[in-house]
């Protein structure tokens, strides 16, 4: 349960940096919690996502894996991304990774980079059980 909400947070995070970096990337919100808020919610639905479909997705594009050498996994982050988005829009928070495929691809690419090094640096089991002992 610990490492889900820390998913989400590592999540809305990453999203809120890509909307700092990239003119493209936009979330909804009027007031600072607002903002809060609408962040915590893509940052839910980027990690239910990457939970229950993005495996499947992997699956049945292990083989395109293979022949870009990885390079598929930055379209299925991009995927995951714009799937996020319409998840969200369903309850009513408007995030938006911009109109032109290349964008949603470097937006995907700056959320993986930023949750990765969120998860890394603040989440990180290993170095909570270092500390233990």
């Amino acid at each position: 349960m610990f490492s889900f909400l820390a998913n989400i947070v590592a999540n809305a995070v990453a999203v809120w940096a890509a909307t700092l970096i990239l003119p493209d990337v936009s979330v909804q919100g009027g007031t600072t919690a607002e903002s809060v808020i609408a962040l915590l919610v893509v940052g839910a639905a980027l990690a239910v996502v990457n939970a229950v479909i993005k495996p499947f997705v992997k699956v049945l594009t292990g083989c395109l894996y293979l022949l870009t050498f990885g390079l598929m996994a930055l379209v299925v982050n991009a995927a995951m991304l714009r799937l996020a988005g319409w998840l969200a829009g369903k309850v009513d928070v408007h995030f938006e990774t911009g109109p032109f495929f290349w964008s949603t691809i470097l937006a995907a690419l700056v959320v993986t980079l930023v949750a990765m090094a969120v998860n890394r640096v603040f989440f990180d089991e290993d170095s909570r059980r270092a500390e233990r002992r």
